[in-house]
């Protein structure tokens, strides 16, 4: 393509009526609509005047226009602030143009005028946290740009519509904007939930869109079922748009977000959902998103279809990228049940045939290989079948130059044909093809499979139904072969068609726009390439506009309106057919290239030739008859044009010649004849030619058909072309032409007047040729030619004897300074050679006024007054003058011979030609005379250059080369600097020392010249460098000290620190040398050197070192006034070293309406930038003061910082923020009233100034104040206020003032604020006696008052001793109770400390997931009911299990799930239990579709809470009564348990250990469970037992060695008691249920060698009293503190005492109260039946009784021993389950937003009832369960005595969830009291909880669906899914009839056939007879 020039027009968008430069009126027809657009109102944008354009947006966002005068313009719209464009979207109603940007949106006409724009970001945001974004909730957030994800027009029912913007931050929000006015918001939501956040939040994860209507695709199933097809999008229910969305995978935010949803746009009446939520619509579920990575390249719909297409991993093979292609039923498909997909695969060489038969045995599973990643694509519909064009890209680029983008075709119905065929096999063949291979499958990890429905399922459920398999994925991909293929990086295609042609338009990554005409075949060819913005790449929204005539191509920056085609532009017929642009061909007739249809004549042959076809070719002239011809006479011009379109009678041609009218011309079959024009018509020649070339047209009309150039020849202009040989020019030209001799011109014609004329070489006439042309040839005399001597030319002349007869007479001429003179000459004939003759000028004395050497003067013969014979262009004269340039005898005699100057002397000597030189030449030149030496010093060892001036410094260089000497020393010359005779440029050589003498210069053997001035060599001398230090970086200045160190130029003088130079600065003396230092490699000590040219001087007696750099560390203040001259502080190391630093501030003029308070430094200065420095003092090595420097308050502060020599240091590097300029503060005078009066001021007191801006950029100890000549103390500053204390007596005044006047100094502020008075002590009116009289009267007074005050502090400290000692008293209880916390809290921590570490090993033991989903699911059930195996007869095996798949298929039915559980419930045999257990099943088979799961669970809550909120809503969820209270119990033990491991887990497990070790440092009754440590007082010992803490050591056997280990019992412990503290110790850390019974181990004391003793709780020596016996223990054996004791296997199996039950979860309980054997009552520390005994007389008072059993206040102080001792354990628990410190997990926030939507429902107001149901649902219902059993989670045994404060903890836990008001009094129960003071804080703790969980991010359903999928594909593996259908089986069995009675009644499932359904499993599990 052509380039096109530029052509820019500068529009301003915010003008409505800008000065437009017009274009060329050819363009003006093109440009019409345009400019009619720009000079008229926009009606579509708020009106602006010119100058008022917004400041958010740069007026140069202009519109440009690039283009020629004969081509169409190419308008770019650029982004203002090179914002990044995203997206571009044409409203096909209007036309006009919205483009979504980085932070902006632009809406454009449809020539890319901007009509109103709108800002959509930056936020403070984070893709981290959830909208609404602030700085508390979101610390990390910062400010974000908004990427556009989604931009789309909504336009529904006809009506204005408006535009969807959807961006990246927020969570992709979306919100509506005005199509007229896209800064207009129409909806937006600032607290969006999270089914809401709709694009990707990361702007490299693309998200596509499409919006369908509400029903679409609903036809498609009705057609299947034999209706007429109604419509699409006409003629449904609903007819509301909604919103297909499809987003990738990003790694931040909110996870879940299914990667295809459904939007509404707007609330439904039927669902008050928010705008752009997916709540209860169709979306697809993955399991494992980031193991997918979908990436989506685009949304497409069509015929009740949305395609997407997409890359992602394939996970079921080489998990390599591959291209898909989806499909759903848009708007009526609202489960996404008819999605399917498959691969598409594009390989081979582009426009091959593709193989039918190739890759039908390879599946998906591998890798397809050619060109797999999908980056653009389009949908054609206007194509016959519709076609899907995808650009796709090389998954591995291959080498260049292989093609790594290709452009690939899928028809529309072999798409749709390849899905359906999925969907088939995958309905009724389970997925396999005929020959049984796998050829669909269902992908995502969602537990669904093919099944084998009936073969009409597809067409009966078209778009699937619940009882459908989906999601569907095709094993086979679709197959193409490119259309092309390219090395270029592909992005962007979009198709048209023209005139049956194809055509793609494709946009590749580096700016460029490729056409592509797609055969017939499916093969392409790019035909043309189009740079629209180099470098940056074409986005996928490729746009054609409404005409399809431009194509709008956005990149970067940029939006560009390029034409498909430029067929005008091609202004004639070879360029039209040779662009190759299949939309244009040359309309003959007409002479345009042009489309076929504009061509009027198209269908006629030859009429319109295609451009594309390259067997077209113009209409062109094939020869001309003739060739040129003369101007001078018409002829017939003949031109042969092959191929004439046929014309009818009445069309005719004609031609013109040039820009002459045009004439009849006659055609004979293909020759068109024309007559010439006459000469006076033709156009001149241009200057310097003779000939013209007029173009020959043959004309259709006013159309051009062929042409061909014509020449007209002129030979009078052929003559002149040559003006020193005229006659030769003619002769030897092309044209012809002959040369008349006598009349001296050129004619075409072969005849002259006079009969004299010579031919052309070209022609057969004699004579002929240049040879014959009379000229001159040559200059006989000398060409060299003295001025002022006279000479006489002679010149050679040849055929001047064809003029014998016309005698006209010759002459010589010579042009002379710009003048000709001419000389008479005479012709001589030449005897030998009649052709040649002698031409002798008349003598003359040649003069030149300009004075140079030589000058050349050409000379040439004349005939007559004007006839110059030729002559050759180099004929010239030398003219020279020995006297210019020649000054001295030296220079003259350098001239060359050949010009014969002399020096000739007498009283002028100079240089003159010899024969004018009247005395005597000289032959020998004057000695030299020399004038000047430079340098007149040098050094003895030389090697410096010196420069000689003078005269007759000899002829050659020759003459000098050894005759220079300096100070009697040989001084060699250099050739290079010689001039003649005046200069000598010599090399100075060494001497042996110092010496002084003249410079002598002598010429060949000549006498020498000498010089006046001497020369002196000198030894230069260094003494010392000051200073000896410098920092690394250089700019020390040294000086260095010496003598005669001026020694030569300045140039030869080099000074060098080490390696590194000194730059010198300033004038050199002979005692002193300054240079400044260049920066250094490495800090050393270097020596110091001065080169005087070759000579080197070392400074000897020291070195000069560098040093570190200085560096600052800290400087402040970092604020001063404009006036400057604050001190700043500067702190460092280094600054010693430093000579000059200063403190440098730059500012530059501030621009105009800038406010002036706070200057801070800007980023950069303008051209007016200045500089102020100040020098700062050094006071120390790590110390220095720095002024700051004043600025102009009107000046804008652009940077300040510290010079220390070479180093710079910014200052907000050092201080970590700018320095500030305030403005200057301002001082009231003392008296503003009255200026000239002093200040009154009285001894002792202080003088206030009042005043602004004191402190912005001032302390107090800074501020100086003077009175006088003395100090005014500042006692206080503040911003307005300035108070001093000036000293007692009146200071000296200053000068020569009266009164001393107030000066404040503020830096280099000087205030004086006015003279100063003291007020003198004055005699006081009032009288003596008066004055002691009162001083009496006052003293009285003040004793009074003193007495007073006296006898109130003495009854005050009676009052406050009687207080203290009740304090005492109440003290000395608590502190006694607090002693032993602490101490038992002490021994606690150790002993968890010890936990800890041992919890660093093997860790916390929790409990499996099955084993914890077994105890939780069925509690108290003995046997693993998920580890058992189903029982079946291997015969029965398959057919039931078969059956129990389809099974899990109804269960899977919502409609039957719920009909099944309230069918189940209504039945009066249905106990609460079995609705336990139905619950417990169904959430293990349905435990891999826990979304689902949910969805019921909510329904039914929904319908529960109908039920309650009719009787009293706040009874909801108290008990456990219905099947779905009971699934929600599992719900929340199934979401939290990851929470529990993580979070609540530890603290838990604490408190756990805590107790345990609490309670068995304390005697604990075996048989009662009662122990003296706990916090349950009907669990508390009351009694007084002796014991006594012992350490046993315990033999252990490790391998084949013993070891000893101490484990602390106490000597009250029953022996089983004994074993099992033995085993806690041994296997501490270890799993309750890894570690041996303690009924399976004897305990054995063993004493001595053979000392055994098998020790047990029972035996013969048991002690029996009466019908009580109580257990043994170590005290009844009498075993010391430190026997030696070991387990051994006890032989026998254990008799079972009931002392020791070990359940399954392993819980240990003591003996049940009553318990006998053989008649005898067992008792271990109390005996069960035991009572407090009471006096008799008082049995019968009630009062009495109930004190009888209160606890002494002594075992009130254990309850709270143990209280204060487990609160931070306990504390820990409940912030852990509480606090929001850790995340709130996803299932808690979800439900009880659930809980709040289900409120707001129905319409519940009261508070306290959506917390009494958040309490019912979460803490009573999951977390006091787990507190009570911590065997549920962990692997632990949970005593009697343990479990008792466990229940106490527990029901503290309750009534801090409660909402009632605690309330306590003396009745309360004890465990009420012991937490009394907690409850209320917990309370809060609570409240706070449910507060922050509601004041968050509302809904989470993506987050939600996200961890459900995780959860189910995490642990359903574990779950004996068989097992649960089965039993769920039994359930359906014994309610049979019921259930399918209940199922046919129901319309859904009439629908479904979910009982015949039913029935099939009935059949298959049971062999049941059916009514099938």
């Amino acid at each position: 393509m052509p380039a096109l020039a530029p052509l820019r027009l500068q529009l301003p968008p915010w003008c409505l009526r800008p000065a437009i430069l017009l274009p060329p009126p050819r363009l003006l027809p093109q440009l019409l609509p345009l400019l009619l657009l720009l000079l008229g109102p926009l009606p579509l944008a708020p009106v602006r005047p010119c100058a008022a354009a917004p400041k958010e947006i740069d007026p140069s966002a202009a519109r440009t226009i690039i283009g020629t005068a004969t081509a169409p313009a190419l308008v770019v719209f650029e982004s203002p602030h090179s914002a990044r464009l995203n997206h571009l979207l044409l409203d096909a109603v209007s036309g006009q143009l919205y483009v979504g940007a980085v932070n902006y949106l632009f809406h454009l006409s449809p020539e890319l005028v901007l009509l109103s724009w709108g800002s959509t970001g930056p936020h403070l945001d984070s893709p981290d946290c959830l909208p609404p974004i602030g700085s508390q909730n979101c610390p990390q957030a910062s400010e974000t740009d908004c990427a556009n994800q989604l931009l789309l027009l909504e336009r529904a029912g006809g009506g204005e519509g408006c535009l969807i913007v959807c961006g990246t931050v927020l969570q992709g929000i979306c919100e509506k904007r005005a199509l007229r006015n896209v800064s207009e918001v129409l909806y937006h939501t600032a607290n969006p939930v999270d089914t809401q956040y709709v694009a990707a939040n990361d702007p490299r994860v693309a998200t596509v869109a499409v919006l369908v209507e509400r029903g679409w695709g609903r036809g498609a199933r009705r057609r299947g079922r034999g209706q007429e097809d109604e419509g699409i999008l006409a003629g449904e229910e609903d007819g509301s748009l909604l919103l297909l969305v499809g987003r990738g995978y990003t790694a931040k935010g909110p996870g879940g977000i299914p990667p295809l949803t459904t939007r509404r746009l707007a609330p439904s009446p039927s669902l008050p959902a928010p705008a752009f939520s997916h709540e209860d619509l169709g979306k697809l579920v993955v399991g494992s998103p980031s193991e997918y990575s979908p990436r989506f390249v685009a949304a497409l719909g069509h015929a009740g279809h949305a395609y997407f297409v997409f890359t992602r991993r394939n996970v079921r093979g080489a998990r390599e990228q591959r291209s898909y292609v989806a499909r759903v039923c848009g708007g009526g498909d609202p489960g996404f049940y008819s999605y399917v997909e498959l691969p598409l695969s594009c390989e081979g060489a582009a426009g091959a045939e593709e193989d039918p038969t190739a890759g039908k045995d390879r599946d998906g599973g591998g890798d397809i290989g050619g060109f797999s990643l999908a980056r653009a694509a389009s949908l054609d519909t206007r194509l016959d079948p519709p076609t899907l064009f995808v650009v796709l890209a090389n998954a591995s680029p291959p080498p260049s130059p292989a093609p790594t983008s290709a452009l690939c075709a899928y028809p529309l119905p072999d798409l749709d044909a390849a899905l359906n065929r999925a969907q088939l096999l995958c309905y009724s063949q389970e997925g396999r093809g005929p020959e049984g291979e796998e050829e669909a499958y269902i992908e995502y990890e969602v537990s669904s499979q093919c099944l084998r429905l009936p073969q009409e399922s597809l067409k009966e459920y078209p778009c699937g139904g619940e009882h459908t398999p989906s999601p569907i994925a095709s094993v086979r991909p679709l197959r193409a072969t490119p259309v092309v293929t390219m090395e270029a990086q592909l992005s962007a295609v979009v198709t048209t068609t023209e005139a049956g042609h194809t055509i793609a338009l494709l946009g590749d990554s580096q700016g460029q726009l490729h056409k592509v005409l797609v055969g017939s075949g499916g093969e392409g060819e790019v035909y043309d390439s189009v740079p629209v913005d180099s470098g940056s790449a074409v986005s996928a929204d490729l746009l054609l506009d409404r005409e399809r005539e431009s194509v709008y191509v956005m990149t970067n920056t940029k939006v560009s309106k390029v034409p498909v085609s430029l067929c005008s532009q091609h202004t004639d017929c070879p360029s039209c057919l040779s662009a190759r642009d299949p939309y244009c061909g040359w309309c003959v007739l007409e002479g345009r290239c042009s489309r076929k249809l504009d061509c009027s004549l198209h269908q006629r042959p030859n009429h319109w030739q295609w451009s594309y076809d390259r067997g077209n070719q113009c209409i062109a002239v094939e020869t001309i008859t003739p060739a040129n011809q003369s101007r001078e006479e018409p002829t017939q011009v003949s031109l042969s044009v092959p191929g004439l379109p046929s014309l009818s009678e009445a069309e005719s041609l004609s031609c013109a010649f040039g820009t002459l009218p045009a004439e009849p011309a006659i055609v004979t079959g293909n020759t068109v004849s024309c007559q010439s024009p006459a000469p006076e018509h033709l156009p001149p020649s241009e200057p310097g030619k003779d000939h013209v070339s007029v173009i020959v047209r043959v004309l259709f009309r006013e159309v051009t058909l062929a042409s061909s150039p014509l020449t007209f020849y002129d030979c009078g202009a052929t003559a002149q072309l040559n003006s020193t040989s005229p006659c030769v020019a003619c002769v030897s030209s092309q044209w012809g032409c002959h040369w008349c001799l006598l009349e001296h011109r050129c004619t075409h014609r072969e005849s002259c007047p006079g009969q004299h004329l010579i031919y052309n070489a070209q022609s057969e006439g004699e004579p002929r040729g240049p040879g014959w042309c009379p000229c001159v040839s040559a200059l006989l005399s000398a060409a060299l030619v003295p001025v002022g001597f006279p000479v006489q030319l002679v010149l050679l002349g040849r055929n001047l004897q064809l003029y014998e007869g016309a005698d006209a007479g010759y002459r010589c001429v010579v042009e002379l300074e710009g003048g000709a003179l001419t000389l008479p000459a005479r012709l001589e004939p030449n005897d030998n050679n009649p052709h040649t003759n002698t031409v002798t000028c008349q003598t003359e004395q040649f003069q030149l006024s300009v004075r140079e050497m030589e000058y050349w003067a050409p000379v040439y013969l004349q005939r007559g007054q004007s006839h110059r014979i030729d002559s050759p262009p180099q004929l010239h004269l030398r003219l020279y003058d020995c006297a210019v340039g020649q000054t001295d005898c030296s220079q003259c005699q350098a001239v060359s011979d050949q010009f014969g100057c002399v020096w000739c002397g007498g009283a002028s000597p100079s240089c003159l030609y010899h024969k004018a030189c009247t005395s005597a030449p000289q032959d020998t030149c004057p000695a030299p005379h020399v004038t000047q030496i430079e340098p007149q010093t040098g050094p003895v060892e030389g090697g410096i250059s010196i420069t000689i001036q003078g005269s007759n410094l000899g002829q050659r260089f020759q003459d000098i080369q050894a005759g220079v000497t300096v100070a009697g020393v040989g001084c060699v010359p250099l050739p290079q600097a010689y001039l003649i005779s005046t200069r000598v440029v010599c090399e100075l050589q060494h001497s042996a020392g110092e010496r002084q003498g003249p410079v002598t210069v002598k010429v060949g053997d000549g006498e020498p010249g000498q010089s006046t001035q001497s020369f002196t060599y000198q030894d230069p001398q260094l003494s010392g460098v000051s200073p000896m230090r410098g920092p690394l970086a250089g700019g020390s200045t040294l000086t260095l000290h010496g003598s005669k160190l001026h020694t030569g130029r300045r140039e030869n003088l080099a000074v060098y620190t080490g390696n590194t130079p000194c730059v010198i600065e300033g004038e050199v003396s002979d005692t002193q040398l300054v240079c400044r230092t260049s920066p250094a490699n490495q800090t050393a000590g270097v020596q110091v050197r001065v080169l005087f040219g070759q000579a080197e001087r070392i400074l000897g007696d020291g070195e000069f070192h560098f040093v570190e750099d200085p560096v600052i560390t800290e400087a402040n203040p970092a604020a001063s006034f404009c006036a400057g001259g604050r001190v700043i502080m500067v702190k460092g190391r280094g600054l010693d070293v430093v000579q000059k630093p200063i403190i440098v501030v730059q500012t530059k003029t501030a621009e105009a309406g800038r406010g002036r308070r706070g200057k801070r430094l800007s980023q950069s200065a303008g051209r007016n930038a200045s500089t102020r420095q100040e020098t700062c003092e050094v006071l120390s090595s790590d110390r220095m003061t720095c002024p700051s420097p004043p600025v102009d308050e009107r000046s804008e502060v652009t940077g300040l910082w510290f010079q220390l020599d070479n180093v710079r240091v910014d200052f907000e590097s050092v201080a970590g923020g700018p320095f500030t300029y305030h403005p200057n503060p301002q001082l009231i005078p003392l008296n503003l009233n009255s200026l000239s009066q002093p200040y009154r001021f009285k001894a002792g007191g202080v003088i206030a100034v009042e005043g602004s801006g004191l402190t912005l950029a001032m302390t107090r100890e800074e501020v100086i104040a003077r009175v006088g000549q003395e100090e005014c103390e500042v006692k206080t500053l503040d911003d307005t206020r300035l108070y001093c204390e000036p000293p007692p007596t009146e200071p000296s005044p200053d000068g020569m003032d009266s009164l001393p006047a107030l000066t404040v100094v503020m830096g280099r502020l000087q205030f004086s604020l006015g003279f100063v008075q003291y007020d003198s002590d004055t005699p006081s009116p009032f009288p003596l006696a008066a004055q002691a009289g009162l001083a009496g009267g006052t003293a009285i007074v003040v004793l009074v008052v003193l007495i007073v005050i006296l006898m109130y502090r003495r009854k005050s400290k009676q009052a406050m001793r009687d207080y203290k000692k009740v304090l005492v008293q109440l003290e000395t209880l608590e502190i006694n109770v607090g002693d032993q916390c602490r101490k038992e809290f002490t021994d606690l921590m150790t002993e968890m400390m010890d936990l800890n570490s041992d919890l660093g090993g093997p860790g916390i033991p929790f409990l499996e997931y099955r084993v914890y989903a077994e105890r939780v699911f069925f509690p108290g059930q003995q046997g693993g009911a998920l580890s058992r195996r189903l029982e079946l007869p291997e015969g029965r095996r398959a057919t039931v299990e078969q059956g129990l798949t389809q099974l899990c298929a109804l269960l899977n039915n919502r409609t039957f799930l719920v009909t099944f559980i309230h069918t189940l419930e209504n039945q009066q045999g249905f106990s609460q239990r079995d609705r336990g257990c139905l619950a417990s099943l169904l959430t293990l088979a349905l435990h891999d579709k826990l979304e689902y799961y949910t969805d019921v669970m909510k329904g039914l809550l929904g319908d529960l809470a109908e039920q309650y909120v009719a009787k009293n809503p706040k009874l909801m969820l108290r008990r456990t009564e219905t099947v779905v209270e009971k699934m929600l119990t599992n719900w929340m033990s199934i979401c939290l348990y990851s929470f529990l491991r993580e979070v609540a887990g530890e603290p838990l497990y604490m408190l756990y250990r805590a107790i345990k070790y609490q309670v068995d440092k304390g005697p604990v009754d075996a048989v009662t469970g009662k122990a003296k440590r706990t916090l349950n007082d009907s669990h508390l010992l009351r009694e007084d037992i002796d014991y006594c803490a012992m350490t046993l050591t315990v033999l252990l056997k490790s391998g084949s060695e013993v070891q000893p280990s101490p484990v602390r019992v106490l000597d009250t412990d029953t022996i089983t008691q004994v074993k099992d503290k033995i085993l806690d110790q041994v296997y501490r850390g270890a799993p309750f249920s890894h570690r041996p019974s303690a009924d399976s181990l004897d305990l054995e004391w063993r004493s001595g060698q053979a000392g055994h003793l098998t020790l047990s709780d029972d035996d013969v020596t048991a002690v029996v009293q009466g019908r009580w016996k109580r257990l043994n223990t170590l005290q009844h054996y009498k075993v010391p503190d430190g026997a030696t004791v070991a387990l051994i296997p006890r032989s026998q199996p254990p008799v079972q005492q009931g002392v020791s039950q070990v359940f399954q979860t392993g819980e240990k309980t003591p003996m049940l109260e009553g318990e006998e054997e053989g008649g005898l009552r067992l008792w271990h520390l109390v005996k069960s039946s035991e009572e407090p005994e009471m006096p008799k007389h008082r049995k019968s008072s009630v009062r009495e009784r109930e004190r009888a059993k209160a606890i002494p206040e002594i075992y009130l102080t254990r309850l709270l021993s143990m209280k204060g001792t487990l609160q931070k354990f306990v504390d820990d628990v409940f912030l852990a389950i509480l606090s929001a410190r850790h995340p709130v997990p996803i299932a808690v926030r979800f439900f009880f937003d659930f809980l709040d939507e289900l409120a707001q429902r129905h319409g519940i107001m009261d508070p306290d009832t959506v917390h009494i149901w958040k309490t019912n649902s979460l803490p009573l219902r999951f977390w006091v369960n787990i507190l009570k059993n911590p065997q549920f989670v962990f692997d632990v045994q949970v005593p009697d005595s343990v479990d008792a404060v466990l229940s106490v903890i527990a029901q503290t836990f309750i009534d801090s969830c409660t909402t009632s008001e605690h309330k306590v009094g003396r009745d309360s129960p004890v465990n009420k009291l012991l937490y009394a003071r907690e409850i209320p804080r917990y309370k809060q703790l609570v409240e706070r909880y449910y507060s922050d969980i509601h004041s968050t991010v509302s809904g989470c359903y993506q987050e939600m669906n996200s961890t459900l999928t995780e959860l189910s594909g995490s642990f359903a593996s574990e779950m004996n899914s068989t097992l649960a259908l089965h039993e769920l089986y039994k359930y359906i069995n014994k309610y049979y009839d019921q259930i399918i009675l209940a199922l046919e009644e129901e319309p859904g499932s009439q629908k479904m056939q979910l009982a015949y359904r039913l029935q099939q499993v009935a059949a298959l599990v049971e062999n049941k007879v059916t009514d099938l």
